[in-house]
């Protein structure tokens, strides 16, 4: 608001000889005015939630769409992502057995002693992503193994089948799961790992196979020889028979020549 002051006589000085504005103003102290949040009306709550807009859905899910497909890369990475596919593809023809693994996160000092205890065996413990893995796999003979690479996964590689030794280490270590193997060229899951890991070793086989072949014609050459030793047991107590009879009636009498027709 604006208050008109009244000047002296000489307009706008005072007595004291001062100047004085002709308009002065003046503020009064009044409330702030605050809006406060106040609930909406039910049937204006109800127009609202009615004429909503609404998008129309897509005639097609979006999770039923095809990804878009990935930015292309730089020279530099696509070079790097080539020498680690050589790596695994190295890893797949070099190794008799190929674990793939679920990884789940663990302190480094467990890593260290499962890859410690691992080595001992000879089983060595490979890192790998899985957009390097997958084209790899997609394009050789162990295709089917795709559906395991899906989270975080490591590979137990090993140029000899020590499946047995490779459950025992990871039954001490719940944070890696196994999902399946590839060992001498066959795929294998869980349990196909675990029958394989019962069974004997290859030298022990090896010898079953050659008991049982050794028994087959040892069997045959007794059941040949059995008659022949029965009958030579036989002509020998025959022989032993006569020579008894023999011993205690005398030397037995020949048979009488046979006489000429004119002889009486």
């Amino acid at each position: 608001t604006l208050a008109l002051a009244r000047g002296g006589p000489r307009g706008g000085q005072g007595q004291g000889g001062g100047w004085l504005p002709a308009l002065r103003l003046a503020r009064r102290s009044s409330k702030a005015v605050t809006r406060h949040w106040k609930a909406m009306h039910l049937q204006r709550q109800k127009l609202m939630a009615l004429t909503e807009y609404l998008p129309p859905r897509p005639p097609v899910p979006e999770r039923c769409l095809p990804r878009p497909s990935p930015l292309p890369r730089s020279p530099q990475d696509n070079g790097y992502a080539r020498l680690l596919r050589r790596q695994v593809e190295e890893v797949f023809r070099d190794s008799r057995m190929v674990a793939v693994c679920q990884y789940n996160s663990m302190p480094g000092e467990d890593v260290v002693l499962m890859r410690h205890y691992l080595r001992k065996h000879n089983i060595e413990v490979k890192f790998v992503l899985n957009e390097i893995v997958r084209p790899v796999l997609s394009q050789s003979r162990y295709r089917n193994l795709l559906p395991l690479f899906v989270g975080r996964n490591i590979l137990l590689v090993s140029p000899e089948t020590k499946a047995k030794e490779m459950l025992r280490v990871l039954k001490g270590v719940p944070q890696v799961n196994l999902l399946g193997a590839c060992i001498d060229d066959t795929i294998l899951s869980r349990q196909g790992v675990e029958n394989f890991a019962k069974l004997p070793s290859l030298e022990a086989s090896q010898g079953q196979t050659l008991g049982a072949l050794a028994l087959l014609p040892s069997q045959t050459c007794s059941l040949l020889q059995h008659g022949a030793a029965q009958l030579t047991a036989l002509l020998d107590q025959h022989i032993h028979q006569l020579r008894d009879g023999a011993g205690q009636g005398g030397t037995p009498a020949g048979p009488e020549p046979p006489q000429s027709p004119g002889t009486p």
